[in-house]
């Protein structure tokens, strides 16, 4: 099993959660323009960011490896733009939650996807 791939997923699942009781919980800043709120962003989803783009790259290459996988490389890349998409909108709360959460369950279904072959694949082992 890719072990890096699978901890980076178990890792954004866990972010993704507290991304959302951010959402859900967070007052809609007063002025989206505000310079002092888009520094504490940009410092507060740097890392956010940076596994978003290392698991993006470990699932294409895992893909690539297992052709016969049920997510397909589109998925992958929609995946990682809905990522970015949730952690902006869980700071700036610029979407109705309904549209919110519609991206919420799309990112955990092609994880959980993802995650049901990498268990798949080591006990095939």
């Amino acid at each position: 099993m890719n072990s890096q791939l699978y901890d980076d997923i178990q890792q954004i699942k866990e972010q993704l959660e507290a991304l959302r009781i951010q959402f859900v919980q967070s007052e809609k800043p007063a002025e989206k323009k505000d310079r002092a709120l888009f520094e504490r962003v940009k410092v507060e989803t740097a890392p956010l960011f940076t596994l978003n783009e290392r698991w993006a790259t470990q699932a294409e290459q895992y893909l690539k490896e297992h052709p016969g996988e049920s997510v397909h490389p589109l998925q992958l890349k929609n995946t990682k733009e809905n990522i970015e998409l949730v952690i902006l909108h869980s700071y700036y709360i610029d979407v109705p939650k309904k549209r919110f959460m519609e991206l919420y369950n799309s990112i955990h279904y092609v994880l959980d996807q993802l995650v049901e072959g990498l268990q798949k694949e080591s006990t095939d082992e």
